[in-house]
């Protein structure tokens, strides 16, 4: 079994809701997500999988939708002063912990095509999260 890692940086903000913390109050983090993808074979160019090719879509996912918003729960008081303000946010039907992030960034690279097996969010340089589930391999990355 072959597999390569990627790490993608980009900066959210959150707050975590029915929490008794400093985290129930607004912040932000730097992150760091790993994605790893795995395939028994190698392709015709004898790699698991471009690096380019999770940088371009991947990356280009986390930085369309990720980046510099707040991530917050559908219920969030916050949410409907931070939309008419202008300010960029996503949206998620969970608390926006680490390791929702991780799940999120996992499932969407997965319906990318990407073969993902792991993907683990660096919080800050030494806190993360990891999920691993299942995914079902594509044929062929993008």
């Amino acid at each position: 079994m072959y597999s390569v890692t990627k790490r993608i940086e980009f900066c959210y903000g959150h707050r975590l809701l029915e929490y008794d913390g400093v985290c129930k109050h607004p912040h932000g983090h730097n992150a760091v997500a790993e994605i790893e993808v795995r395939a028994a074979t190698l392709d015709a160019r004898d790699m698991v999988c471009d690096f380019s090719d999770i940088k371009r879509v991947v990356k280009g996912w986390i930085d369309r939708e990720l980046d510099h918003r707040m991530i917050l729960r559908r219920d969030d008081p916050l949410l409907e002063p931070l939309r008419a303000l202008g300010e960029p946010v996503y949206v998620v039907d969970n608390n926006p912990t680490v390791e929702h992030i991780a799940r999120l960034i996992f499932e969407q690279t997965a319906s990318l095509g990407f073969p993902v097996v792991r993907v683990t969010v660096w919080e800050t340089p030494a806190s993360f999260a990891t999920y691993a589930g299942e995914s079902t391999p594509a044929a062929s990355a993008p």
